[in-house]
């Protein structure tokens, strides 16, 4: 709760579509923020509520999925996907100016904070990138320098 959230599911013991459903009374999430992709968009579309979203900003899972149409033709369901990469300077200038108009302030404010896991100095950025890699971490791993 202190972050927001009202269940956290530890993907590596937990099987996301069931807490999702269970945790939905059944009905499944409205949208899913995927930086996996691969083998986790055909479960991610299982986890969805009918009508709901999957936005793949990111493929570390790998970029090929295998997938049942008729799920996503009988639940109107929505996969899709977006990068910053592609997106021409003047695109990334507006958001840059909308997140600093409406989003910095909450940040000053004190209303989004980042989770810092840990901090290290730059002379052990190998220790940083071995916890990185490791995956026992909760939020960000920052080098000082």
């Amino acid at each position: 709760m202190k972050l927001g959230a009202d269940r956290a599911i530890n993907y590596k013991t937990e099987d996301f579509v069931a807490v999702a459903k269970e945790a939905t009374g059944g009905k499944g999430v409205n949208v899913i923020l995927d930086m996996v992709g691969g083998e986790y968009v055909d479960r991610e579309l299982k986890a969805l509520a009918d009508d709901g979203r999957i936005v793949i900003i990111a493929f570390l899972g790998g970029a090929k999925a295998t997938l049942f149409l008729s799920d996503i033709l009988r639940r109107r369901l929505t996969v899709t996907g977006s990068a910053l990469r592609p997106r021409p300077v003047e695109f990334k200038g507006a958001i840059a100016k909308n997140l600093r108009e409406k989003v910095w302030p909450l940040i000053e404010q004190g209303k989004i904070k980042s989770v810092i896991h840990k901090t290290f100095p730059l002379a052990e950025a190998s220790k940083a990138h071995e916890l990185m890699e490791s995956s026992a971490h909760i939020g960000k791993i920052v080098l000082t320098v």
